[in-house]
């Protein structure tokens, strides 16, 4: 059995002709969709425009998805490919045209005077409704086509390259750690080591790591959030997180409520995270390199193929389809398994809509943890295997919802692997670790939001520098955390190895894994409540999240996303399993 994924549904390397094939029908889809665009402007026969546009965009979905997706697994696996790297730059000059493309389609949207009659006279505009009215919405943050232009190929230069170094740096910087060599996401790994004093030395190493390569960080994140910073000013709107909401789909009232609900349980999460520096001996609240220790005992390691086995078995009590997508995942090679040094670390999953298949990247060292990221990932495939069913233009979800299905089947591997447990020690050791997921998502996601949110502000008016930024997030911690932490053994370089600050495009992700994992346990609720029945209902969610904003997609489940009331339901389920520890835990404090 491979570890590594295969790629050959798309491509069987970057010399197979229907690569180069479909590179250059991807050139002449873009020539030929602006060609068209060039001869619209004031061509009032809007229903066969609008029409003929989504069509010329369908096309170009198809083909861009494989060429792009093969070019961004290869780099994944291996930072260090060169001719991919070689690839992306020579497509990337194509993003300006597509820039273009979309400018001209929003502009005319915007000018169409009767825009719900046009849509209600054809059957294909009706299926794309909601996207073709989303249009209108962004064509009122959109520059003119030319500035949309320019802005696009000065970012290929500036964040999308400063994105690219951060994937580098983090991906092959390295150090001595025990006489061997090891990648950061190697050093990471060990945080949950069972000697304490390996954990430590790795939260040292970590810390040397981002000295290392902190000053080169410092420049591409301020380059970055300057760039958004600026252009979301020229779009028109307030501030960066405006502009994140509308990308969401989500309504400011949402997030508020969120955000609310989660500082309201803040304090639930402190008890937890003092008992646990108690149990393992700290006065002053637990340090850093502390959080992921193991609790109880787990002496289980599961191989690649015990891994499988326990998805698949667990899988079954929610449905067929979801076991059979998890089953097709692993005959047909879509994982990338093990770290290595070039490879990314952490985890991701890519829906392929071109093939209607997707590929997972993990980063796999046996624990139970590490099954329970698999579960999650393949959530996001089987979210990705409904979502096929509809039109390539309706399937593109945001960020909020796409947390959903991964983590429901984090859910169902977590209480599958409780109900497994032989002994108190293994319980508690499952139920700690999920407590460790449920503070990063909950807690760790906050001080997040507060560090980007501080950042775009402080970028403004200055250009903070790698010390500066150390000291952003270890104040964003420690509102978070509170006393929960030890203040002196914080991770000031958490801004460093997160991905997820270093896009040009999509800014804020953060919040939508809080409201996944609490959105989810809402429906995982349901399901427990009403059985097999509602299997349907969250197929139905999945598949419409491409079409419907987040609080309209929640109503097909019966669930309201504005109420702060639905979030504090969550947030006490994870409260009681934090009273449950603490119930536990009473004799094992030093």
């Amino acid at each position: 059995m491979m570890s590594t994924w295969n790629l050959n549904a798309l491509y069987l390397g970057f010399d197979d002709p229907n690569f180069t094939n479909d590179v250059e029908k991807f050139k002449e889809t873009v020539e030929k969709a602006l060609a068209y665009s060039h001869t619209i402007d004031d061509n009032d026969n809007y229903r066969d425009v609008l029409y003929n546009l989504l069509k010329l965009f369908e096309e170009l979905e198809l083909v861009a998805g494989k060429v792009f997706a093969y070019i961004s697994l290869n780099l994944s696996s291996d930072t260090g490919n060169v001719t991919a790297q070689n690839y992306r730059v020579q497509l990337q000059q194509y993003s300006a045209k597509i820039t273009l493309l979309n400018s001209k389609l929003l502009k005319y949207v915007a000018q169409i005077p009767n825009l719900d009659d046009v849509i209600n006279s054809d059957e294909f505009l009706k299926a794309h409704s909601f996207i073709i009215r989303e249009q209108k919405e962004f064509a009122k943050h959109q520059m003119e086509p030319e500035l949309e232009v320019l802005a696009t190929r000065m970012s290929q230069n500036g964040s999308s390259l400063f994105n690219q170094m951060q994937r580098y740096l983090t991906s092959t910087a390295e150090i001595e750690f025990r006489g061997k060599l090891l990648s950061l996401s190697e050093i990471r790994n060990l945080a949950s080591d069972s000697d304490p004093e390996i954990r430590k030395q790795a939260y040292e190493a970590e810390l040397q790591i981002y000295k290392k390569i902190e000053d080169a960080m410092s420049f591409a994140i301020n380059g970055i959030k300057g760039e958004v910073n600026t252009l979301t000013e020229m779009r028109g709107f307030e501030n960066v997180l405006e502009e994140a909401l509308l990308k969401s789909r989500l309504k400011k009232e949402t997030l508020d409520s969120l955000l609310e609900a989660m500082r309201d349980y803040l304090p639930e999460f402190r008890k937890y995270l003092r008992r646990k520096a108690e149990i393992l001996g700290h006065q002053n609240g637990l340090p850093w390199y502390d959080l992921f220790a193991p609790m109880g005992a787990s002496s289980t390691k599961y191989s690649i193929e015990e891994a499988q086995e326990f998805i698949l078995n667990n899988f079954a009590t929610f449905s067929e389809d979801l076991r059979n997508l998890a089953k097709r995942a692993f005959e047909e090679e879509w994982i990338d398994y093990f770290p290595r040094k070039g490879k990314v670390g952490g985890a991701f999953c890519n829906n392929l809509r071109a093939i209607k298949q997707s590929r997972i990247l993990t980063n796999f060292t046996g624990s139970i943890g590490d099954v329970v990221t698999l579960a999650h990932e393949l959530g996001h495939a089987y979210h990705g295997d409904q979502i096929f069913n509809e039109s390539i233009l309706n399937s593109a979800y945001t960020m909020p919802v796409a947390e959903t299905a991964s983590t429901l089947c984090e859910t169902i591997a977590k209480k599958a692997a409780f109900k497994a447990a032989t002994n108190d020690d293994e319980k508690l050791h499952i139920l700690e670790t999920e407590l460790q997921d449920s503070t990063q998502v909950i807690v760790d996601i906050y001080s997040r939001y507060l560090f980007e949110s501080n950042l775009f502000e402080a970028r403004k008016s200055s250009i903070p520098n790698a010390k500066r930024l150390n000291e952003m997030m270890l104040e964003s911690q420690k509102e978070a955390y509170g006393d929960g932490l030890d203040p002196e053994y914080l991770n000031s370089g958490m801004w460093i190895c997160k991905s997820h600050y270093y896009s040009g495009y999509l800014s804020f992700y953060n919040f939508p894994y809080a409201f996944g994992l609490l959105f989810a346990k809402g429906i995982y609720a349901k399901f427990l409540e009403q059985g097999q029945k509602f299997v349907a209902q969250v197929n139905k969610l999945l598949r419409l999240t491409g079409q419907m904003t987040v609080e309209d997609a929640a109503k097909t489940v019966g669930i309201d996303v504005t109420d702060p009331t639905f979030w504090r339901n969550g947030l006490e389920v994870i409260k009681e399993d934090i009273s449950y520890f603490l119930k536990i835990t009473e004799d094992k404090v030093k």
